[in-house]
């Protein structure tokens, strides 16, 4: 029997049905409205089909202890209509099968562990730098959660000592986030990345941030596999820059093979693109059908 996923994000839901080779077999996309337009148009899209679990990683934050009350809401996001929704719950209502529930970053990065590029190790970090910045992670071959989720993307780093813009993140200003996601770029230097794509003071500084958020989370979760996606990261620049920073951050205190000489394999791209989050939904659909039943 297949599968359900559903990539649940700020703009859109992404809404697949696949199998447990991670093969998409149809899939659409909903525009992410009210709660109730955007789920009855979800709901809509699997009654056509014959699912066994469904797999939701969703923007947030989200609740994701399963002891606490509202376990499965939407909790403080700044899409007000959002805010305190149970998503989860509302989901379980129409479907009751097993529904597997993460974050969209964690999802991702558990995609990226059952076929993508971390499929050889058993922890490992993906972060995604687009309209703002996430990160999953796995750890000992699990998906990381405790007092909340992850929340990478807001961890505060050294100033770039000729950056003099202000921050973008409406919580904290200045953090990665604030520094170093899409719409920072785009304001700090007044276009778009597409149109800043050869000019190299852009990158460097952005390599000076995404690296030094690496280094930091290298040196607490010590992953095996680091794995970049996201719009930003489709400047394939980036790539190299941010592996040499890191190794001058780092400065030898890891002294590691995969730091020192195979950087190039350590800090990679994403090997399922555009499709790690609602593959990694496929995942969770999968974990969950084969842990609750």
């Amino acid at each position: 029997m297949n599968l359900g996923a559903i990539e649940a994000g700020g703009t859109k839901f992404v809404c697949a049905v696949g199998d447990e080779q991670g093969k998409i077999i149809e899939r659409s996309s909903i525009p992410t409205t009210t709660p109730k337009e955007t789920m009855d148009n979800v709901i809509d899209f699997f009654r056509g089909y014959s699912i066994s679990s469904i797999g939701l990683g969703s923007f947030g934050p989200v609740d994701l202890d399963v002891e606490s009350p509202q376990y499965g809401h939407i909790t403080m996001t700044p899409k007000v209509a959002w805010r305190n929704y149970d998503i989860l719950g509302e989901l379980k209502k129409h479907f009751p099968i097993p529904i597997g529930f993460d974050t969209d970053v964690n999802a991702a990065a558990f995609g990226e562990k059952v076929w993508g590029a971390a499929r050889d190790v058993d922890s490992c970090i993906y972060m995604t730098v687009g309209t703002g910045i996430g990160v999953g992670a796995i750890v000992g071959g699990k998906l990381l959660h405790g007092l909340n989720h992850p929340e990478m993307g807001h961890i505060l780093v050294r100033r770039h000592p000729l950056d003099q813009y202000e921050g973008k993140c409406p919580y904290h200003k200045d953090c990665l986030e604030g520094l170093a996601s899409g719409p920072a770029i785009s304001e700090r230097w007044g276009k778009a990345g597409l149109e800043l794509q050869n000019q190299a003071e852009v990158w460097e500084m952005e390599a000076f941030y995404l690296a030094q958020a690496l280094m930091n989370y290298m040196l607490i979760l010590s992953p095996k596999k680091i794995i970049l996606g996201g719009g930003v990261m489709m400047q394939k620049q980036l790539f190299h820059l941010i592996q040499n920073k890191v190794k001058e951050f780092v400065n030898g205190y890891i002294h590691h093979s995969a730091i020192l000489s195979e950087i190039e394999e350590y800090i990679v791209p994403s090997r399922l693109g555009h499709n790690a989050g609602i593959s990694g939904a496929l995942a969770l659909a999968m974990n969950a059908r084969n842990t609750e039943f």
